[in-house]
């Protein structure tokens, strides 16, 4: 049986992977920082000598606590002013070589671009059983058996909610994935525009169809439901750049795996921002200006 110290070095080493499972059942670092710690605490009074695979015990017991937290979380978000959106993960100018690696919670998920802003989106609008079934088993390669232990179903039932989520997420993934170069481009021309507020360059950036999600918590202002259209969307943007005019800046970074951009005025982080792309054009932005889900990203900079 394993000493304590040797368990302590595979929690750890596993912790960003843990971390990683949890943020994408729940779309919070702090409430996954929790669960993991939870199970560290579990794992410290089990009976280790009955744990067989430690890795697949820490993977299932973190899931599980995890999937319960969603199932409460999921009222909560119901009663949320305006859309509630995940925690944004910004890991600086480029992605990190190792995103398990430093010294804050969020810095040690384990993650990439399979994990995008985008997607977690679209997980709110899954089950709890859906979303554990596909985050366990396509991001993160999960069997069947494994995920049926979380879930309380069979191993054959499981398959089948992963292969339902897939379907609904593939019906709202983009048709043209954007080449990394393209989606930079378009980026830094979005940029552009929202410095400026040009709604019409802004126009020839933004598919018809975009929408934008602006989640401030109650606590900022923010848009109380998606704006919808690109011309909505334009003048939105535009409206929302104008208050950024004095001593705002627009900087460039990646947000959860992929290029976004950081919104601050006076210094100060005062929004996140991830864009998805379809064929050459925006389709989606969502905007995080909820000042409880900014604090990781403000420490990275350095702003208050």
């Amino acid at each position: 049986m394993r000493d304590d110290e040797e368990v302590a070095r595979e929690f750890q080493a596993l912790r960003g992977r843990l971390l990683g499972v949890a943020y994408g059942l729940l779309g919070s670092v702090d409430e996954a920082e929790d669960v993991v710690q939870e199970s560290w605490l579990r794992l410290r009074s089990a009976d280790r000598a009955r744990i067989e695979d430690l890795t697949g015990w820490l993977i299932v017991t973190t899931a599980r606590l995890a999937r319960d937290v969603l199932r409460s979380a999921r009222h909560r978000r119901e009663e949320y002013v305006g859309p509630w959106l995940p925690e944004p993960l910004v890991t600086g100018e480029r992605p990190r070589a190792d995103p398990a690696g430093g010294g804050d919670p969020a810095d040690r998920v384990t993650l990439d671009e399979s994990l995008s802003m985008a997607l977690l989106v679209v997980l709110e609008s899954l089950t709890p059983a859906e979303r554990t079934a596909f985050v366990l088993h396509d991001v993160f390669g999960v069997g069947f058996a494994e995920i049926g232990e979380v879930v309380g179903r069979e191993p054959a039932a499981c398959r089948q909610l992963a292969v339902r989520a897939r379907r609904r997420i593939e019906a709202r993934a983009p048709r043209f994935e954007p080449s990394p170069d393209e989606q930079r481009r378009v980026l830094a021309a979005f940029a552009a525009a929202c410095r400026t507020g040009d709604v019409q360059a802004l126009l020839a950036l933004l598919d018809p169809g975009v929408v934008v999600r602006s989640d401030g918590g109650g606590w900022v202002a923010a848009a109380r439901r998606p704006v919808h259209g690109a011309d909505r969307v334009a003048r939105y943007l535009a409206g929302v750049a104008r208050w950024y005019a004095d001593d705002g800046e627009i900087a460039h970074a990646t947000v959860n795996g992929r290029p976004g951009l950081l919104w601050t005025r006076g210094g100060e982080l005062h929004g996140v921002m991830s864009v998805t792309l379809d064929g050459g054009r925006i389709t989606s932005v969502d905007f995080v200006r909820n000042p409880d889900k900014l604090e990781r990203a403000r420490q990275l900079r350095g702003t208050h």
